[in-house]
């Protein structure tokens, strides 16, 4: 669009509609053709047409007529034509329409004097509104509302014109006295909204003369009334903020939701008071509760979101009711409540949190919600943060979350295997039940990756001689037999053409693709990737509990590697508990003939996939020093892999302190800002509310909370200049980046002593831009500035420019002048935040982007 336009219709250019054919059925048709010819006219002068020759012919055969319907389309062509000619000034012909206009506000019809009225609103041309004024003002009397409703936004429209004022001097004192005696919502609405923006204080002394009635208004009225109280107290009139909080709190009742929730969001904005905060949390959970729309249940955590960064201490005794938004089926919406709440936790809620949780976690086992595995998996993960804040809590709950480390949700039971390692680190009076809990429920576990984590646990916190010796014996049981395949199973599996699988039940694919590791470099061998499939047999009989002989013989001999490693301590503290030397000796040798049997299983032929080399190495270094075993390895082997573990959980600890140390640092007032002092007030004739507001507003003022947030330095550091000091007219541009929107906000600044006319900022993108309008003409008079706004949507996050030029005419100059905008260089820098992501959600992600999939080769000949 290469102007503004109020109308779109779809057009199919396809189908051609020629002016003359067009011209004909307006001229020799009935009511209908006239009104398809219409059509077909609008339509064309929307896609750019300009039909001139079409203007008489519907000036001549069209106004005449008396059908509703072409009417309405002559208003909609009337609306889309250029009404001005090059210089500005309105075209003759427009003041052959004035009666026609003037006539249809007269109309006994109530239809067609709506929609003139309502086209008028669309009208800039005070040469044809002019002879119009009389008969709108008659329409504010008429005796139905839908009239008087137009008539009012019509007079709304032609007052807030450049020289509006003097077409209808007395706009704002009618329009009030028609508020006064109007009973339509929407008219009552279109009134208050034209004295708010044309005489504010006239909808202000309204207000205030009908505060205690505010509550019985319509709802769109009180949206209104809303807006106003943010515009007044937003321009640091706080004279009558009282008066508005009063007003605010008696619409929180009301019965249309948009009002409570615009009530809640007015309340914060004016009011710092505990009780204002608290009334807007409670009205936002009460709406969450009672919206089924997940839109609407985002939207309303994210002001909760808002309210706790300012005022957790309020949000605190929330936590409950936020926490029963957990109900909604949306994983998004479960993800913002969790992560709202763990943010809320203190030492008085964590209990009920945490109660609350473990209910979900067992309903998450029935097995019929909608996604259960992923929603399992993020609560593990909130427990988990909230065992590591307040570890008393994290014997409640570990013993429950260690039912799921056989979940088929593989991510969900690496989440509970992580969060028992740093339990049973950090809390060591949990560390025996915990073990004696794992060995129990070993057998269940299928994934590969937490059968890695588990061993690991076992080989380190297995202290005891009972429990070393059960954590050998479960391994063991888990293992089977030994060996793990004989000899004629191998000659069938060279034999064959095609080697034949072991049955098990779960199945191990390798990954072909590169694996990204943590620092974002490529593995130089690829992980196993677990495919859990469903157990062929009943969990507790002998086949069920063989799962690492399973994972063993499809290929994973990291997890063989592991199994070395986890023996091999569990004899070495067994040697240091055990008394009986031949207890050790007969332990020793029975790791020593498992190790040897996972290398004569890698090096055979009867698995597809021979041993790599570092699992070799790796079982091969387990064997020797099983064999001849030093104090100094011993050491190393029982007591630095746990102390590495340890000193990683306090500098994660450290790490996470210092971050909100940072976070929780306040701004401080200046020397010379202007602080009230609360107890030399008056307080006669305040409420409670009031009276807390005054004081949390002194206690602000006093500790720098009014500051603005951004720093004005960083504001000059994103400002653009876009002309030169000695071009006539001066152009800056302060751009903002948010997501995929950016708003430059520029400032024209006429530099000569002439007027200039139809100025105008041309702006064209270059890359994934899209201009979204284009700014429209502005007289400019000599040595005045004037803010234009330019909104750009990005449709990909790469490097753009946005280039162009300033036009403009003067009145001693025909031709129009031209200065040239520099560059302005958008980069993706500007779209990139930072950001924290834990590994094991990186690696996920990474891997539904699938990367290498998408890479295309193309022979080289």
């Amino acid at each position: 669009m290469e102007k503004p336009c109020s109308l779109l219709v779809h057009f199919d250019k396809g189908s051609a509609a020629m002016a003359n054919e067009i011209k004909a059925d307006l001229e020799g048709g009935d009511g209908p053709a006239k009104a398809d010819a219409m059509r077909r006219a609008i339509s064309l002068l929307l896609n750019g047409e300009t039909l001139p020759q079409l203007f008489i012919t519907i000036v001549r055969y069209v106004l005449p007529s008396e059908d509703h319907t072409v009417q309405k389309l002559l208003l909609l062509y009337l609306e889309i034509i250029d009404r001005r000619d090059p210089a500005g000034r309105a075209l003759p012909e427009m003041i052959l329409i004035c009666q026609n206009l003037r006539n249809n506000l007269q109309s006994p019809n109530e239809y067609i004097r709506g929609v003139t009225l309502r086209f008028l609103c669309r009208l800039s041309e005070p040469e044809v509104l002019e002879p119009l004024v009389p008969s709108v003002l008659a329409n504010l009397e008429h005796r139905h509302h839908f009239i008087r409703r137009h008539a009012v936004s019509a007079v709304s429209a032609i007052y807030r014109l450049p020289h509006g004022d003097q077409l209808i001097p007395d706009a704002p004192e009618l329009v009030e006295r028609l508020l006064a005696s109007e009973q339509d919502a929407s008219a009552r609405r279109n009134a208050f909204l034209m004295l708010c923006a044309c005489a504010q204080e006239r909808a202000v002394a309204y207000l205030l003369s009908n505060a205690d009635r505010v509550a019985e208004w319509p709802d769109l009225l009180q949206m209104a009334v809303l807006d106003l109280i943010r515009k007044v107290c937003r321009s640091q009139n706080r004279a009558n903020k009282g008066r508005y909080i009063t007003i605010i709190t008696s619409l929180l009742s009301a019965p249309s939701t948009a009002v409570v929730y615009e009530c809640a969001g007015a309340l914060v904005s004016l009011s710092s008071a505990p009780t204002a905060v608290r009334a807007a949390a409670n009205t936002y959970c009460q709406l969450l509760s009672s919206q089924s729309d997940n839109n609407v249940k985002l939207i309303l955590l994210d002001r909760l979101n808002e309210l706790r960064t300012t005022h957790r201490d309020v949000m605190v005794g929330v936590v409950m009711d936020v926490l029963r938004a957990l109900a909604s089926p949306n994983l998004d919406v479960k993800r913002k409540v969790l992560d709202l709440v763990l943010d809320l936790l203190t030492p008085r809620n964590v209990e009920e949190v945490v109660l609350y949780l473990k209910k979900e976690v067992v309903k998450t086992q029935a097995g019929d919600l909608e996604k259960g595995g992923e929603y399992r998996q993020m609560l593990v993960q909130a427990i988990h943060a909230c065992a590591v804040e307040y570890p008393e809590v994290a014997g409640s709950v570990v013993h429950l979350l260690m039912d799921f480390l056989g979940d088929t949700n593989v991510a969900a039971a690496v989440d509970v295997v992580l969060f028992v390692r740093e339990i049973i680190e950090t809390n060591p009076k949990l560390r025996v039940s915990m073990i004696q809990r794992l060995i129990d429920t070993f057998y269940q576990i299928r994934a590969s990756r937490v059968c890695s984590c588990a061993l690991w646990i076992l080989g380190e916190y297995s202290l005891s001689q009972s429990e070393v010796e059960s954590a050998i014996a479960t391994i063991k049981q888990c293992l089977g037999d030994l060996p793990f395949y004989t000899v004629s199973d191998e000659g069938e599996a060279n034999d064959s053409a095609k080697p034949a699988q072991p049955v098990v039940n779960s199945v191990t694919v390798s990954s072909r693709r590169p694996v990204v590791l943590a620092d974002g470099t490529y593995a130089t061998q690829s992980a196993a990737t677990e495919i859990i499939s469903t157990p062929s047999v009943a969990p507790g009989s002998l086949a069920s509990t063989l799962n690492l002989r399973s994972l063993i013989l499809s290929g994973d001999f990291f997890l063989a590697a592991v199994v070395a490693c986890t023996l091999t301590k569990l004899v070495l503290r067994l040697e240091e508990v055990q008394p009986s030397k031949v207890e050790s000796n007969k332990a020793c040798t029975g790791a020593l003939l498992i190790m040897t049997s996972i290398l004569q299983l890698g090096q055979s032929s009867y698995l597809p996939h021979p041993i790599d080399n570092d699992s070799y190495d790796r079982i091969v270094l387990c064997v020797r020093l099983l064999c001849n075993t030093g104090d100094d390895v011993r050491k190393i082997w029982l007591q630095s892999c746990r102390q590495s573990f340890a000193k990683m959980l306090a500098e994660k600890q450290f790490r996470e302190t210092e971050e909100m140390k940072a976070k929780s640092q306040i701004s401080h007032a200046q020397p010379d800002d202007l602080i009230d002092f609360y107890h030399l007030k008056s307080r006669r004739g305040m409420s409670q509310l009031e009276l807390e507001d005054e004081v949390h507003d002194d206690l602000k003022a006093a500790t720098g909370g009014f500051t603005k947030d951004a720093d004005d330095a960083n504001k000059l550091n994103r400002i653009l200049q876009l002309t030169g000091f000695s071009d006539p007219v001066y152009a800056e541009a302060f751009v903002t980046v948010h997501h995929y929107d950016i708003v430059l906000d520029v400032t024209v600044i006429n530099r000569t002593k002439e007027t200039l006319q139809n100025l105008c900022l041309e702006l064209a993108t270059m890359g994934d831009l899209k201009l979204v309008d284009r700014p429209q003409n502005y007289t400019l008079a000599p040595e005045t500035s004037k803010q234009i706004r330019a909104n750009i949507k990005v449709s990909s996050t790469e490097t753009g420019v946005i280039f162009g030029n300033i036009v403009y005419e003067t009145s001693n100059v025909m031709e129009r002048s031209v200065v040239v905008l520099n560059d302005i260089h958008i980069d993706i820098m500007d779209y990139i935040s930072p950001a924290t992501c834990a590994d094991v959600t990186f690696r996920n992600m990474w891997a539904e982007f699938e990367w290498e999939n998408k890479v295309t080769c193309f022979p080289v000949h």
